[in-house]
């Protein structure tokens, strides 16, 4: 397909799984990850293993200059992203009134100002050439919310909202926005369960198990490649959860 991809939080997880399927369609791929150069580098590794064009960013997102930097570090080595895939973030599962004001501005920061920041830089080109496609990865939790984790819920709350809104500001300009909003997917994240916890979990999903980041990711390659007059959607994969 040659589109250029730039997926954020691509060192493990959701991120990884992504890459690796979308490596499968001859496309250029620009990994970014805030801080872990190793699994970053074993990614790239196995998206080139698949034929795929690869380069890779290192940066804390939370900055705006640094989203500058990625955007402008893709522009040179491929072009302006064909798909922008908002992947990265953090989780913390504590009672939010043992919560400080650094913790919410770091999650906040993290899951949300990022996607915003780096999304603006992003559709500068989009807009030019009028063409586009953002996907954020949201969660299950941005629709329902999660106790002990309110702070997450809080920010995938509003990626839920960012890309509904920016879906109609940029329809005209056509470039379309979606969310994926997960379940209970078996990353590193959601490890933190004991067995009697996630066994307890599993039992509330009708699917009765975890979902996998493969999963995940091929929702994200339909997106990727879904019809121009889907946007502004919010789509679950969670097992009837």
């Amino acid at each position: 397909m040659n589109r250029t991809i730039l997926i954020t939080g691509a060192s493990r997880g959701i991120g990884r799984a992504a890459a690796l399927r979308l490596s499968k369609d001859n496309d250029r791929l620009f990994l970014a990850c805030r801080e872990n150069e190793a699994l970053l580098n074993e990614t790239a590794a196995l998206c080139c293993a698949n034929g795929a064009d690869v380069r890779t960013f290192l940066g804390d997102l939370s900055d705006p200059a640094e989203c500058v930097r990625l955007i402008r570090a893709c522009e040179e080595a491929f072009d302006t992203p064909d798909v922008l895939i908002n992947n990265a973030g953090v989780s913390r599962v504590a009672l939010f009134q043992e919560s400080t004001a650094d913790a919410l501005s770091g999650i906040i920061n993290a899951n949300l100002a990022s996607m915003a920041n780096l999304t603006r830089e992003a559709v500068k080109g989009m807009i030019s050439r009028h063409s586009g496609k953002i996907i954020n990865i949201s969660s299950i939790f941005g629709n329902i919310g999660g106790s002990m984790e309110v702070e997450y819920s809080l920010t995938k709350g509003g990626v839920n909202a960012f890309t509904k809104a920016l879906a109609k500001e940029l329809a005209p300009s056509g470039i379309t926005v979606n969310a994926v909003a997960p379940g209970a997917i078996d990353t590193e994240m959601n490890r933190n369960f004991s067995t009697e916890e996630r066994r307890a979990l599993e039992e509330e999903i009708p699917m009765g198990r975890f979902g996998t980041p493969e999963e995940c990711a091929e929702l994200i390659a339909f997106l990727a490649g879904a019809p121009d007059y889907l946007t502004g959607e919010v789509i679950g994969i969670n097992g009837g959860w």
